[in-house]
Order: structure tokens, then sequence, then C-alpha cells
């Protein structure tokens, strides 16, 4: 039986071994294999004696050698367990962890009987194998009771490592649940950085758009426009309205109470034109560095901090509230809606200077000034009157009971009578009884005398200016004549000057251009030039195509003339120093009788360009070859050969097209020598630049003279400066420096 169990036995540990060698490796390792475990039976010598004869010996024997080989093989070269989940099925839960501790036990060489123990309590199938094989049949059973308490551990066990697993389960279901509820949380953190970075990218998106969007235009008054002036115009009239119909409406109480609700209607009418107005001044723009702001925040602050804005706040106050406790028939409330009055004069000035007739206006602004003083005078007298009582003596209005003194038209009219006559000081009034009269009688007097002192002024500046120019003009005249007198000019000769300034005075060409326009930057004054004269010059042959700049300098230089009928502009044989170009009237090309007319010359038509030039080769030089004559007045453009010159200086390929242009002409009409022409630079011109280069080269010498000097002084002056440094150095002693030395120290300390 123990025969064959232990066949039964090796059958099933080879089949073992074969299918697990790991297991068998680390049997070997540990020193410990299941055949010498087997031979621990009755006798040695009966293992030994079956398991090397019988059939399958030669198996056994190679199976023997393989086995020692491989444990040689790992004892030269240890490796660690290698993890297999069939290994650790068959080795059960309570091995899992002792594998690795066995094989630490191993390594450090214990004696076999603790080694044998150790399997006996690790390797649990190992010693049940044994068992069998050693004991007999009575020891069985009590292998089969331990074989039970065994597995009852084991489930036991079992239960123990479920309950075990269950906990860890379930910790790992809380460990997991918590990874979710961290996961949730981080998402949600996400979420939230992902929905504030939207937030952040849209408010930056939107900075980015109002950056990139031009600042939304806002409507501003710009005050050197037309729109500007109608606006003044418009609130002109409610400032004057309140001017002279308040302190009316406050004096004559019947004007108030008759028309009550005109009043109130006409009054709050004002009122919004008073509000807008403010409006309009918080957006009217100014100017910043030469433009034109746009900001409202800096217009309303602009506005805040003028004058006019504190008097635009008492303008609006509600003062018409007390017209609820008081009455509506009490419009002296309403007097400080003549804070507006700046408006009325800010629209007068801007008038005057748009108007084409500022005289006549300066005029009618005086009688209007003094209409309103009279007008405030007359109030005034008619609410003294009724405080005094009417009637009550001869200076007051008389008594209203009569019936023509009752009327309202004849109470105004003769307080405006008595106004104008004590004002002007012109005619009689009766004289004055009680103090107050008095008083109120002499302001009268003194306000009269500065508005007649006023007007005399005034008036005799704007007649003296509105003939100013013709006093001029006269005064020119004037001088003329006693000049002709003086040299006995002929009668003929004189009446042809005089006809001339006629013609100019009655024509408006008696102004000076330059004269005129010398107060304007250059930049207007070439705008001014090209809007009058381009045209007229461009009609020469000769300058058209030419550059833009080089016309404008031409432009310039034009210089406006008048001849009279039978005046000679040129005659054939005379130098040419002028170049004409007709604006207005009629030229004759006579002959030398000056009678006989070869061709009319009207407007537009220019003459003498070529003179001017200095062409070379032409046969005329820079005579002239025709006789021109003026046959009515004629308005003519002049420009002078030492001005064209100056201005092609700067335009060199200017001059060669014009030179260009002048012999085209010359050769159409044969007037020009070609071999002289074609021939090489003039020796006029030579010299004329040798003169130009000696009269540089003596201004040159003179100015490095002019240095040199200088240099020497400089240079003399520094060697006076080093040589009195020299003599304080060497006049210093060692004392003095140490002082200074030490002063030193005490500054850095």
């Amino acid at each position: 039986m123990a025969k064959i169990g232990c066949e039964k036995s090796f059958c099933s540990r080879q089949r073992l071994s074969s299918n697990r060698p790991d297991d068998e490796l680390a049997v070997i390792e540990n020193g410990d294999s299941r055949t010498p475990s087997l031979c621990e039976d009755n006798s040695e010598t009966a293992l030994s004696s079956d398991s090397l004869s019988g059939p399958g010996a030669t198996a056994r024997l190679s199976y023997f050698f393989f086995m020692l080989w491989n444990w040689a093989s790992h004892r030269a070269n240890p490796q660690t367990e290698r993890h297999d989940s069939f290994l650790e099925r068959f080795k059960g839960p309570e091995l899992k962890e002792l594998s690795s501790e066995e094989s630490n036990a191993q390594s450090e060489g214990p004696n076999d009987s603790t080694r044998k123990r150790n399997l006996a309590s690790k390797w649990p199938r190992a010693t049940y194998n044994m068992n069998n094989c050693n004991n007999t049949d009575d020891k069985k059973e009590e292998i089969k009771k331990e074989e039970k308490k065994e597995e009852e551990k084991k489930d036991e066990d079992k239960k123990d490592e479920k309950k075990d697993e269950k906990k860890e389960e379930k910790k790992d279901e809380k460990k997991e649940e918590k990874k979710d509820e961290k996961k949730e949380e981080k998402k949600d953190e996400k979420k939230e950085e992902k929905k504030e970075e939207k937030k952040d990218d849209k408010k930056d998106k939107k900075d980015d758009k109002k950056k990139e969007e031009p600042p939304k235009e806002i409507w501003i008054m710009d005050p050197a426009a037309d729109q500007y002036y109608r606006w003044l115009t418009v609130i002109a009239g409610p400032v004057f309205y309140n001017l002279v119909m308040i302190v009316t409406r406050s004096c004559f109480n019947e004007l108030q109470d008759t028309y009550t609700n005109l009043w109130l209607v006409l009054d709050y009418t004002t009122d919004i034109i008073y509000f807008t107005d403010t409006f309009v001044r918080s957006r009217t723009g100014y100017l910043e560095q030469g433009l034109l702001v746009k900001d409202a925040t800096k217009l309303r602050n602009n506005y805040r901090a003028t004058s006019q804005f504190k008097y635009d706040m008492i303008s609006m106050i509600p003062t018409d509230l007390l017209f609820l406790k008081f009455g509506y028939n009490n419009p002296e409330f309403r007097f400080n809606r003549l804070c507006k009055i700046p408006r009325l004069f800010e629209f007068f000035e801007r008038t005057e200077t748009r108007t084409s007739f500022p005289n006549m206006l300066r005029i009618t602004n005086l009688v209007l000034y003094i209409l309103v003083i009279i007008h405030w005078n007359a109030c005034m007298f008619f609410a003294i009157s009724k405080t005094i009582g009417f009637g009550t003596d001869t200076w007051v209005y008389p008594n209203i009971s009569h019936p023509v003194h009752g009327r309202l038209a004849r109470k105004y009219i003769y307080s405006l009578y008595w106004s104008t006559l004590t004002l002007t000081t012109i005619g009689e009034t009766p004289a004055p009884v009680r103090d107050v009269e008095f008083v109120f009688v002499i302001a009268d007097f003194l306000t009269g005398v500065l508005i007649f002192a006023s007007i005399v002024g005034n008036v005799g500046a704007m007649i003296s200016n509105m003939n100013a120019s013709r006093a001029e003009f006269q005064a020119k005249i004037d001088s003329i004549k006693q000049y002709m007198q003086f040299r006995k000019v002929t009668k003929d000769l004189e009446a042809r000057v005089i006809k001339w300034f006629d013609y100019l005075w009655t024509e408006k060409k008696t102004c000076d251009e330059k004269e005129v326009l010398k107060n304007l930057p250059d930049k207007l004054k070439a705008e001014i030039a090209i809007n009058v004269h381009l045209d007229t010059l461009k009609k020469v042959r000769i300058f058209q195509g030419c550059e833009a700049g080089l016309l404008i300098e031409l432009v310039l230089k034009l210089q406006p003339q008048v001849f009279s009928p039978g005046d000679y502009i040129c005659k054939k044989g005379d130098i040419g120093r002028e170049m004409y170009i007709i604006k207005e009237g009629k030229l004759a090309v006579v002959a030398d009788d000056g009678v006989t007319q070869f061709v009319v010359l009207s407007d537009g038509a220019y003459f003498g360009e070529i003179s001017i030039l200095g062409i070379k080769g032409s046969k005329a030089g820079n005579r002239r070859t025709a006789n021109i004559r003026s046959v009515g007045y004629s308005d003519l453009f002049a420009l002078s050969k030492d001005d064209l010159m100056e201005a092609l200086t700067e335009y060199p390929d200017a001059k060669k097209a014009l030179e260009e242009k002048g012999k085209d002409i010359l050769m159409k009409d044969n007037l020009i020598d070609e071999a002289i022409a074609n021939a090489g630079a003039d020796p006029k011109d030579l010299e004329e630049k040798i003169v130009r280069l000696q009269g540089n080269l003596d201004l040159m010498q003179t100015k490095f003279a002019q240095l040199m000097a200088e240099f020497t002084l400089g240079q003399s002056r520094m060697k006076q400066r080093v040589t009195e440094m020299e003599a304080k150095v060497k006049s210093i002693r060692p004392e003095d420096l140490s002082e200074v030395v030490a002063d030193k120290d005490k500054k850095v300390q």
C-alpha cells in the first residue's frame, strides 16, 4: 500500500512538477524536495531500490539531474519570484505573504530541522502527502481530524478574508466615492474656472471691442460753425424779451393784469429755451492744442469753470414758485432771468464780424442800447411816481383819475418822454420836490452825460472809419496834384493822371495787395494768390506742364498793373525786363506810327516771355520786337525777369524745360541762330561764373580769417588760465591739503 501510495504520489507529483515549474524551483531553493519527503518511510533502501529500478527509471534519473541543474543555476544566479496567479491559488492565502519570507530565511542558511518545521507549518499540503506515505493506517483518523480542523480554520480564514475583502471593498468603494467626489469637485472647479475664463475672455473681448471700436460720437456744438450763430440768434430773442418786458410789466400793473395768460406762455417758453441753452453751453466745444475738444466730460468741466456757468444757474432758479404764494401778477420775481444778457452781447459781436456793413451795425447797436436805457429809466420814473403818489406834486406823473392820464398808452409815452428829455438834457422838465426825486434826477443827469459822450465819440469814430479809405486815397491824389503843379506838368498829362485815379477809385482797385495781405501767413497768402491768379498763369504756353511748386512761386510774384487808354506797354527795341498777362482789357499791336493795328490782344493773352528767358542764339536778344498799346483801360499782371530767375534757381529742371520751349518757339518764327544756340557755353556766362567763384572765395577767406583770430584768442586765454592754476597749486601748503582731507572725511561720516 505504501508503495502504491508512493507511486501514485510520485506520478501526481510528476504531473504537478511538469505543470508548475515555479513551485518546484521554490521548494528546491528552500532545500526541501518532495522526493526525499517520500523517502522518509520505514526505510530509505526501499525507496532507492524501487525508484532506480522498474519501468521509467531512466526518466526519473533524467528528471533528477534536470532538477539538480536547475537548483545549481538558481543558486548561482538568484532571481526574484515571479508573480503567477495560478501559483498563488495553489499555495493558498496563507502562503502569499510567506513565500518571500521563506526565500529570505533559506538564503541565511538555517539548520534542517527548523527548515522542516517551517515547511510543516507553511506547506500543509506537502506535510499531508508526507503523512500519507510515512504514517500508518492508525494515524489516518487523526490526520483526517487535523485536516478537518485545518479546513475549518481555512473556512474561518476564508470567511475572515471575505469579511476583510468586503471591508476592503467597502473601503475601496468609499475611497472611490471620495475620489469620485474629488473628481466631481475638480470638475466643478474646472467648470467654474472655465466659466471665469470665459467671463474674463468675454470681458477682454468687450474691452478689446471697446478699444477697437471708436468712441461713440456725441453731439458737439462747434463755436466756429454757422449752427452756433443760428443758435445765438434763437437765444437772443428770449433774452431781449426779458430785458424789455420784465421791468415794463413790473411797473405798469395794468399791462400785466390784462395779458396774464400771454405773459405766462411767453415766460415759460423763454425758460425752456434757457434750459436748452444751458445744455448747448455744456456741449460747446473749445480748442485745445489747436484741436476741437469733443469729450463730454471735458466740455462740462470747462463750462463749470467759466463765470457764465454761475450766471446761467442763477437765471434758472425757479423763482416762479413764489407766484403760488404772492400771485401770478408779480413779474419782478423773474428778474434773475436777466443774468443771460451776455448771450445777447455775444450775438451782437458775432453779427458784427459776419456782416458786410460793420459800421452800420455798430451805429444800430448804439441806438438800441440808448433806447433800452431810456426805456428802463421811464419805467423807474413811473414806479417812483406810483410809490410817492400820482399827482401829489408837480414832478410825479399826473393823477390817473383823469381820463386822459388813466390810459395805459399815455402812461408809458409820458414816462418815455420825460426819460428822453432828462437823459439827453434837451428841453425842460418839472423840477423835483422831494429828496428822492432830487437823487433820481441827479442820477439821470449823470447817466445822460455819459450817454451823450458815448454817442458823440462812437458816431465820430464810425464816420471816420467809413471814410478812412477815401481820405487816404484823396491824400494821394492831392500829393500828386501838388507835385504836377510844382513841376509844371502839361494840362493834358495832368488830366490823364486824374482820370487814371478816378478809374482806380470807381473800379475799387485802389488797395495795395501786398499791404493788405502782409498780416497773413505765407500759406494763406499763397492760397489767395493761387485762387486769384493761377488760372491766368496756366494760360502761358511756356508755363504749361511746369511743376506746381514753381507755379505757386511765380503766382506770389505777379504784380498787377493798370494802363490808361493810349498808353504804350512796350515799344520795339526796348529791353525786356517783364512779361505781361492780360487780365482784363484790350491791347493792340501797332506799327511805328502808332495808328496801324496788326492784331488786338484780349483777356488771357500774354507777351514778352521770350525776352525774360535770355535764350542763347536769339536774333532779337532781350529786345522787344513789337509795339503794344492799350486800347482802353487794361488790367495786366507783370512778372519781372529777376523774380522769374529767382524762382528758377530752385527748379533747374524747369529752367531747362522753359529754355527748350522758348527755343522751339523761336525756331518756328525763324528768330534763332542755330549755330550759336548749339555752340558750347557762352564766354560771358563763364566769365560771370568765374567772377561769382572769386567773390565766394574772398568771402570764405574772410570768414576763415575771423575763425583763426577767434581760435588764437581762445588759446591765449586758456594759457593764461592754466598758468594761474599752476601758481595757485604751487602756493598751496601740505597743511591746507590735510585740512581739506579731514573736512571731506567728516562729510563722508
